[in-house]
């Protein structure tokens, strides 16, 4: 999980260093870039940190169901 939060925070960062610059070199306004860049990279932000929690999730249980004795039973001989 603090791996995870660590991901978080950094790609948090990146993105909304680079939403600032794009949105400034477009509208030349400090203001309206600022708000740009605070609030779409957050909520990506965000959203991220949920989605790395899902496919980590997904991936316990995918290896979970491939090492179960059920579907070794299953599986053809090599």
């Amino acid at each position: 999980m603090k791996r995870d939060l660590a991901k978080t925070l950094s790609y948090g960062f990146f993105h909304i260093l680079v939403g600032f610059s794009i949105a400034f070199a477009l509208t030349g306004s400090f203001a309206i870039a600022s708000g740009i860049a605070l609030i779409e990279p957050l909520a990506n932000t965000v959203l991220y940190f949920f989605h790395e929690r899902v496919w980590k999730r997904l991936g316990s249980r995918r290896e979970a169901q491939e090492e179960s004795p059920a579907n070794h039973h299953n599986r053809a001989p090599a």
